[in-house]
């Protein structure tokens, strides 16, 4: 039986092509589909968000960095430097690039010493900054210290060591009660600051002159363009636009005259100051005892901070601008002044002093040193007889009384450009009333009248006041500006001249009949200050004061105050030429036996210092430099 053979399959060539032709299509398409893709993606890139991620990219390889300006400088009256910028290096920390901060820190101190302080302010200044910002953490890094960091340096890809200008105070303590000092940023000012303003900066003027003219000696910063690895290290500078510098300020001060000030005191706590009574120039201005600016600036160890806060001795405190003095018989004078130009009295009146006042219909008496008998008020200045001034200011009334006073801007600022001024104290109805809510009683317009009771002055006050009576009743408010210079190749700008507050001498009698009697205090045989003028060659007119701070019968005075030394405040006002005053000076001491024996030499010696430093003063006088 024969079986069929199958018959071979046919090629169908026509079908076959077809399928050929379809998914070469497909295929075509998908590829045309895939370059479409790419070319939507590199128009993407390339071209509808160039910029932004150019911008992106260039912000991964260029950092843009804040350029803190040089603070300007400050110099005195003479050229002599203040305050300058010492170049230094210091470590600074960018806290996005650490994991481990406390990690870090305690790896870093291995090889550069932190101190807890350190860490504090560095902790302190990092809640003010961005996450990405450089911040500091260690100060003024010593060369051994560089020299070591560098090694490790790959350990710390977060830290790097930075140049910048560490601000010095050469001539140290005496200067701080005018010049101040700068230290780092904290918290509140860093909220108040405009930040573009201080991009770089890490230091602000916290006292002095750097407080009151941080503007002027800030200066504008500037900013430059690096490329940086990835890392984060500079690799070159693409860009720089410089800082501005700040002005430097020369100052009124005479640095040689403040160094004799502060050494007149020998330590004793207490303050001077002295004025140019024609133009209201602080000559010099002396906080006894003060500290060191330097201790600040690049932040002070609570050591130090803590021995400061509890010195008996109060270093932080400016006595000459804050200090409470009771300026005592110093305020004769002033008296004086009110009583003739309230037409209360003439220069020929007299009053008899027994030696124990009592106001009428009372027991109580108020003593005077010593019976002077029948006294004028030239003589009543010159011997300081409390009677004369106890019933001129029992006549006036406290209301008169006050407001005239208030006219040698007693009880108010000055306005001395310096920041932390004290205002006094007034006596007045209104003070008693708004501080102890009491009645004012006549006893105490009393003793007003020779400094005693409620009275509180600050020399800077008590000098202002001294001014009008030299300048014959013109007021003049103090200032230490002298001069601006906005750069190194300009020459120095005088700053504008504070101008006349008027003058509070209207009576042509008052000015040669308080002027006679603080004469006398230095010159008449009856003076408290007699003899203190000796061998000078000018006339000088001054007025001593020492106010009570215990009364004889105040237990206090028995457990704190051992001796008349430590129960007195003791004070010394004077100026000279007498018919035409070039400088006035007070002299404040916290303790003394009198202003006389304690207070008026100190005085001489500024005087003195004074002349052989004044050119035109010593010419004038035919002295021998």
């Amino acid at each position: 039986m024969n079986t069929p053979i199958p018959s071979a399959r046919i090629k169908d060539a026509r079908h076959e092509a077809g399928l050929f032709s379809r998914r070469a299509l497909i295929g075509f398409l998908g590829i045309v589909a895939c370059l479409g893709l790419l070319v939507a993606r590199f128009v993407f890139l390339q071209v509808l968000h160039d910029k932004d991620f150019a911008a992106r990219s260039d912000a991964n390889r260029i950092s843009v960095r804040g350029i803190a300006p040089s603070r300007g400088l400050i110099y005195d009256r003479n050229g002599v430097l203040l305050a300058d910028n010492a170049a230094a290096f210091r470590l600074e920390v960018v806290p996005e690039q650490v994991k481990d901060m406390n990690a870090m820190l305690a790896d870093l101190g291995s090889v550069i010493a932190i101190s807890d302080d350190d860490i504090a302010r560095f902790n302190s200044a990092r809640r003010n900054k961005k996450p990405f910002d450089s911040v500091p953490l260690r100060l003024k890094l010593s060369e051994d210290e560089i020299a070591r960091f560098s090694v490790d340096r790959w350990r710390f890809p977060a830290v790097d060591v930075v140049p910048y200008l560490s601000r010095t105070y050469p001539l140290g303590a005496a200067f701080t009660p005018v010049v101040g000092y700068v230290s780092r940023i904290d918290v509140n000012e860093a909220a108040r600051l405009d930040a573009d303003l201080y991009v770089g900066t890490t230091h602000i003027g916290k006292t002095g002159i750097e407080r009151y003219y941080e503007d002027e000696l800030h200066g504008m910063p500037g900013y430059e363009k690096v490329e940086v690895n990835a890392d984060k290290r500079v690799q070159r500078q693409i860009e720089r636009v410089a800082p501005t510098p700040g002005k430097n300020l020369y100052l009124s001060i005479d640095a040689r005259l403040q160094r004799v000030a502060e050494d007149a005191f020998n330590g004793r706590s207490g303050a001077a100051v002295a004025i140019d009574p024609r133009n209201g120039e602080v000559l010099a201005m002396v906080s006894v005892p003060s500290f060191d600016g330097n201790l600040f600036v690049n932040g002070i160890s609570q050591i130090d901070y803590s021995r400061l806060m509890s010195d008996p001795a109060k270093p932080l405190l400016n006595r000459a601008i804050a200090g409470s003095f009771l300026p005592g018989s110093t305020m004769k004078p002033y008296v004086a002044v009110a009583g003739l130009e309230l037409g209360l009295r003439k220069p020929s009146d007299t009053v008899i002093s027994t030696g124990e006042f009592h106001i009428p219909g009372q027991a109580r008496g108020y003593r005077d040193d010593f019976p002077a008998g029948r006294v004028d008020m030239a003589t009543a200045i010159t011997e300081s007889v409390n009677t004369y001034f106890y019933t001129l200011a029992l006549e006036m009334g406290i209301d008169r009384f006050s407001d005239f006073l208030g006219r040698f801007g007693f009880g108010e600022k000055t306005g001395i450009d310096l920041a932390g001024e004290g205002v006094g104290v007034l006596p007045s109805r209104a003070w008693k009333r708004a501080t102890q809510n009491q009645t004012w009683y006549p006893g105490e317009t009393v003793i007003a009248g020779i400094g005693q009771g409620a009275w509180v002055v600050t020399p800077i006050q008590l000098v202002t006041a001294l001014s009008t009576i030299a300048s014959k009743g013109e007021r003049l408010p103090p200032h230490l500006l002298r001069a601006v210079q906005a750069g190194l190749n300009t020459p120095p700008e005088p700053a504008p001249a504070p101008l006349s507050r008027g003058s509070i001498f209207h009576n042509p009698v008052t000015w040669p009949t308080v002027e006679q009697g603080m004469v006398g205090v230095v010159n008449s045989p009856n003076g408290t200050a007699h003899g203190l003028g000796d061998g000078f060659p000018y006339v000088i007119a001054g007025k001593t004061g020492t106010a009570e701070r215990y009364s004889r019968t105040d237990e206090t005075w028995t457990s704190i105050a051992t001796s008349s030394a430590e129960r007195h405040q003791v004070l010394f006002e004077c100026f000279t030429p007498a018919d035409n005053a070039r400088v006035a000076v007070v002299v404040a001491l916290e303790a003394g036996h009198s202003g006389a024996s304690d207070a008026a030499p100190i005085a001489r010696k500024i005087l003195d210092a004074w002349l052989a430093f004044d050119d035109d003063a010593r010419r004038v006088a035919g002295a021998k430099p």
